[in-house]
């Protein structure tokens, strides 16, 4: 069963070309992650699926065109996270996550006990319960981010897309982050649709990796056919060793080291 379906879409401003003729569907409880260098498009082809950049071509969510849904109902069917989210003043992390339960509540009403215990468990399994009460503005990059993740959360829609969700993240967030998405995506069925540079990480949680580049797809697939030192030396003009471990596909840059048989100057 498709969840998202992107076809043929391209997003062009002024005279620069941002995407051009994407195409992918994404099958309900998949996880892909769009990688690619920096100006490729991932951010541009994320916003796209999300409703908030407009585009030709089109992106349905569910069957539905998203261009026909009005922010409510995109909301109840896509959670977004943003890589900079904006951070209302004043506002709590506990009152920040709620507003994720948004679509779910009357214009009118305010959150009610399943609510808040909802977001109280999310705050507690993104390890953030000792700054509930703490304003968003005053945290950490990190925490700020965790806070972020955790709105999307709360908000249960079966899309959730996310821009360098770990980006800001210690090692440890970083691994406690993606594990919880992958049991939500593995054991909720939500459909999980992320950029990442680390490329490393988006092989080791996706199930299949887009490679953008220049606004165009160069590869799709599993990590094993798209995290290829040649794709990778190509398009991130880096160079790179790739092996495997476990099962999982590890990218190391390959650190050139000085000739220790050249020539000293006196």
């Amino acid at each position: 069963m498709t969840a998202v379906s992107i076809h043929d879409v391209s997003v062009h401003v002024k005279n620069a070309t941002l995407l051009n003729g994407v195409s992918v569907d994404v099958a309900a409880g998949e996880w892909l992650s769009i990688i690619g260098p920096n100006g490729a498009g991932k951010s541009t082809l994320l916003r796209s699926i999300a409703g908030v950049l407009a585009c030709t071509g089109t992106v349905e969510i569910d069957g539905t065109p998203i261009a026909n849904l009005s922010p409510r109902q995109r909301a109840g069917l896509v959670s977004w996270v943003p890589q900079t989210p904006t951070i209302p003043m004043g506002m709590n992390v506990l009152d920040y996550v709620l507003l994720g339960r948004t679509p779910h509540l009357h214009p009118l009403s305010s959150p009610g006990k399943n609510d808040i215990d909802l977001a109280r468990r999310v705050i507690d399994e993104l390890d953030l319960t000792g700054l509930t009460d703490r304003l968003v503005e005053t945290l950490s990059g990190g925490e700020r981010q965790r806070v972020v993740i955790g709105r999307a959360l709360v908000q249960e829609s079966p899309v959730i897309l996310l821009d360098e969700p770990t980006s800001a993240l210690d090692l440890g967030h970083q691994q406690e982050v993606l594990q919880l998405l992958d049991r939500l995506r593995s054991t909720g069925g939500r459909t999980i649709i992320s950029t990442m540079h680390d490329l490393t990480l988006a092989g080791q949680f996706a199930d299949r990796l887009v490679l953008l580049a220049a606004g165009e797809i160069a590869a799709i697939g599993p990590a094993s056919t798209v995290l290829t030192s040649e794709l990778i030396e190509t398009h991130y003009r880096a160079s790179v060793n790739v092996t495997t471990v476990d099962g999982a596909v590890l990218v190391v840059p390959r650190i050139h080291q000085p000739d220790s048989s050249a020539t000293k100057e006196p």
